[in-house]
């Protein structure tokens, strides 16, 4: 007996029998073949779908991320709008202030002309009555003095408004000559 005579003897514990090894090819390709045909496509199915909702979500995510971005831009396309209406309306307050500023003075300047034009015309209409006043005083006073003076009682009234209006009108000229 030759050394192959003996391996071949003696069970290989490497090698299985051969009826075990077509039992188990047939078993394997079973397996292998409800594993393609029936849960290959399930798990297929699956990763499809798992695919699908990430590149979704990332989709949605992307979608409502630019979203944001265009709501943020108009945000601050609308802030900024704001800010420039508020910065009109600022100005058009001043510009409204400082007219009205200046109407104010301008009639306040108004007021004060009328009431110095007012004053004026006060204290020439006092001054005439003073001077019409002063004349009919001193018209008696001179009817008197030149009733003493004459001799002769000069009561007739045209007689004493003609000599009263000439001593005037000589008090006048007198006053002008010296002024």
């Amino acid at each position: 007996m030759t050394l192959l005579q003996i391996a071949a003897e003696a069970e290989n514990p490497l090698v299985p029998p051969l009826p075990e090894l077509v039992i188990g090819l047939v078993a394997f390709f079973i397996v292998f073949g409800f594993l393609g045909k029936v849960l290959l496509p399930r798990i297929n199915k699956v990763l499809e779908q798992r695919h699908e909702a990430i590149e979704g979500g990332m989709e949605k995510a992307e979608a409502a991320q630019a979203e944001a971005e265009a709501t943020l831009e108009q945000y601050r396309q609308q802030l900024a709008e704001a800010r420039h209406e508020a910065n009109r309306l600022r100005q058009e307050a001043q510009e409204q202030g400082a007219a009205l500023i200046a109407e104010m003075r301008s009639e306040g300047q108004r007021q004060r002309e009328e009431i110095i034009a007012a004053g004026h015309a006060q204290i020439e209409a006092d001054r005439k009555q003073a001077a019409l006043a002063l004349r009919q005083d001193v018209g008696k006073l001179a009817t008197e003095l030149a009733a003493k003076l004459v001799g002769e009682s000069l009561e007739e009234h045209a007689r004493q408004s003609r000599v009263i209006d000439r001593f005037l009108d000589e008090l006048e000229e007198k006053a002008e000559a010296t002024r």
